[in-house]
């Protein structure tokens, strides 16, 4: 057995289910399913496995419409993990592209099967069903869980983007939502027995102003109100919004976080009203750590199909946005790479929602597939790159 064998399985088993990952891609794009209720993709990603031979589990962690499916050849030997990702954006639909990632998830883990059953490799294979990214949750609540963890040593999964992209920036998130409580009256008649919550919103909007400019250019604030009363004549006594935090690495979200806090417990002592402030409960979203070892394996590999990159400094410049694949390499080696699907139009919009329904789009999945399976089998099998990526990992806790 050689890695050229190897690769050539890989590209076989992804090749003979070409056709089927098309129709699942866009069966999914049609039917679009908010976080935490896609049942549809579910029950489609999930059927598709059962019958590819995998043994599934249709509920993980606590979550409806998280799945894994599994397939080992020996009990010992190495685990490799890759995750589909299926849920819609309101209002867009796939504006993220989520049926690509669902299928490159899917690719990946058939070509992995394919060599446990010829015993090129010895080990297992899971892939990871995570609902609600666009929430920033499944993959939160599985890592919290163990999931990830306990069955793989390592992970990967790609993305769709405008371009091919590797070392940018994902950014560490929080949620919060935020309640300001106060004393309604009569805005004619009395406002001066009021206390006015909106009032404390609104100071609150602008301390957060002001706090930007003392902030790292690489943070991020933005929210919106949720209830901001219900009438212009009654002094709300009760206003509410949501807000996102993100930095460029974890211990800075945490003290962006204590500087908002204080924003808005600063904007209430000046009203006179009471604020609650609640975290999301899963806790927060890590920036995510590329692995050295497993990204510059998947680079060769995607070069070797003539896609470009920029130069790693360049691409370290870029800040995108946030995933809660970023609690995976807190926990294990992983990498996250993004392809282009052949538009410059940007991800969450209505544009990039049509390019990601595309042939073109489509077959740039199926490339960044092979590329992102063969990566995983040559760390699989090569001792040296898999104690590098192990090492790669080790530094990047330190």
């Amino acid at each position: 057995m050689t890695i050229t064998d190897i690769e050539q399985v890989i590209t076989q088993a992804i090749d003979n289910i070409n056709d089927e990952l098309r129709d699942i891609s866009l069966k999914i794009h049609d039917r679009p399913e908010l976080p935490n209720h896609e049942f549809e993709a579910h029950a489609l990603l999930t059927d598709y496995l059962e019958k590819k031979g995998f043994a599934v589990s249709r509920t993980v962690a606590g979550l409806k419409t998280a799945f894994l499916a599994e397939y080992a050849n020996s009990s010992e030997g190495r685990r490799v993990g890759f995750c589909s990702e299926y849920d819609a954006l309101p209002g867009i639909g796939h504006g993220c592209g989520h049926n690509l990632i669902s299928i490159t998830g899917l690719a990946c883990a058939v070509a992995m099967k394919a060599l446990l059953e010829q015993n090129l490799i010895q080990g297992k294979v899971v892939l990871f069903g995570t609902p609600a990214e666009e929430e920033t949750e499944g993959k939160v609540v599985m890592v919290n869980k163990g999931e990830f963890q306990k069955r793989v040593d390592y992970a990967l999964m790609l993305h769709p983007y405008p371009y091919d992209v590797n070392y940018c920036n994902m950014l560490a998130l929080d949620i919060a939502i935020i309640e300001f409580f106060g004393k309604a009256s009569h805005a004619g008649m009395k406002p001066w027995d009021g206390i006015n919550a909106l009032d404390a919103m609104m100071e609150s909007w602008n301390r957060i102003a002001m706090l930007r400019q003392q902030t790292l250019t690489s943070n991020r604030i933005h929210g919106i109100i949720l209830d901001g009363g219900k009438s212009p004549n009654v002094i709300p006594d009760y206003v509410s919004g949501k807000f996102v935090a993100r930095a460029l690495k974890y211990d800075q979200l945490v003290e962006l976080k204590e500087k908002l806090e204080n924003c808005f417990q600063a904007a209430a002592d000046a009203t006179g009203c009471k604020v609650k402030i609640t975290w999301d409960k899963n806790g927060e979203v890590k920036d995510v750590f590329m692995n050295d070892t497993l990204t510059d394996t998947y680079i060769r590999y995607m070069e070797q199909e003539n896609v470009k990159f920029l130069p790693r400094e360049d691409e370290e410049k870029i800040l995108t946005g946030s995933t809660d694949f970023g609690n995976v390499t807190a926990v294990l080696p992983a990498t996250h790479p993004h392809f282009g699907i052949g538009v410059d139009v940007p991800i969450h919009s209505i544009d990039f929602k049509n390019a990601a329904r595309t042939e073109t789009a489509h077959n740039h999945a199926i490339c960044a597939s092979r590329c992102l399976a063969k990566t995983a089998a040559k760390v699989f099998v090569t001792d040296e790159l898999y104690e590098q990526m192990v090492t790669d990992f080790k530094k990047g806790k330190q």
